[in-house]
């Protein structure tokens, strides 16, 4: 595990605020034709994140940009509601059944059907690749003044990975900067572990921004 220091929060927004508002355009990555960022908090930092993810995006907004929130929870609820309430109640009842009996196999079970519910090209990935197609159709004048918060992750946990995510955007939401806002612990300069109980991750192409810094 690598050795790094800590800054506030705030001074991770601030480099953030800096980059997107750079004189030659949004600076959030160094790769072509990718323009992702990571910006990892602490789980128990929610509130306070929500409060900088507002006042950057009420800023931004006063500058003439174009700020989209796309929340993971939303689209999760959307997906499971689709589904119809006697299938969601089946999956409820055999839960409680199978939990008395052995957890993990009911646990392991949740994790197959969400998986075919929310993993792949066509899982939760194609909602938000849809919500942003949408958003810069509306406003095709700003590519170079939009922002897209991706929100509320620690709702997927455990059944959906960050970067499983991020595999399936890559070349889909064209030149406009997207913010992931990831609960989870920096194990060093690469690796994410989601809300620090996950084995950490190292499969992440994109900027890390956090509180975490390593050289």
């Amino acid at each position: 595990m690598g050795q790094g220091r800590t800054v506030s929060l705030a001074t991770v927004f601030e480099e953030l605020k800096r980059d997107l508002t750079h004189a030659n355009g949004p600076s959030i990555t160094t790769m072509r034709n990718y323009s992702f960022a990571i910006l990892a908090y602490r789980p128990e930092q929610e509130y306070e994140l929500r409060k900088k993810v507002r006042q950057l995006s009420d800023h931004l907004r006063s500058q003439q940009w174009a700020v989209l929130e796309i929340s993971m929870q939303k689209l999760l609820l959307k997906r499971l509601r689709s589904l119809g309430e006697e299938v969601l109640q089946s999956w409820i009842d055999t839960e409680k059944r199978q939990s008395l009996r052995s957890p993990e196999r009911a646990s392991a079970r949740l994790r197959e059907q969400m998986a075919h519910l929310l993993e792949g090209e066509s899982g939760l990935a194609q909602d938000v690749v849809s919500l942003i197609d949408d958003f810069c159709s509306r406003y095709p004048e700003a590519v170079q003044r939009t922002l897209i918060w991706v929100k509320r992750l620690g709702a997927v946990y455990p059944h959906y990975r960050c970067s499983s995510l991020l595999k399936h955007l890559d070349g889909k939401t064209g030149q406009v900067p997207v913010v992931l806002l990831y609960p989870g612990e920096r194990r060093d300069k690469t690796a994410l572990s989601f809300m620090g109980e996950m084995p950490a991750d190292r499969d992440y192409r994109p900027r890390i921004y956090s509180a975490e810094m390593f050289n």
